[in-house]
């Protein structure tokens, strides 16, 4: 890999502000806000807007559609093709 060219790679906090919920882990992105971390180190944190703790598929709230009864719906109001 040629030198120079890359960002830097180092510990960053990626911060779920709705489910106050954070975690530490290695990244590119950078902030100017910093957090002082369980081990007592100094860290940039990232706020973000989801996370595997708020997101309705992670967390068991997703919703399913139903797409058998929308084209048995769609078959009703327009009337099923027939075969050519």
């Amino acid at each position: 890999m040629k030198p120079g060219i890359h960002p830097a790679y180092g510990p960053v906090v990626f911060r779920d502000r709705a489910a106050d919920y954070a975690f530490l882990t290695r990244s590119t992105m950078t902030s100017d806000k910093t957090i002082e971390w369980e081990d007592g180190n100094t860290y940039p944190v990232v706020d973000v807007e989801i996370s595997n703790v708020s997101h309705p598929f992670y967390t068991g709230t997703a919703r399913v559609l139903d797409t058998a009864g929308r084209v048995e719906r769609f078959e009703r109001r327009y009337g099923r093709r027939g075969a050519l």
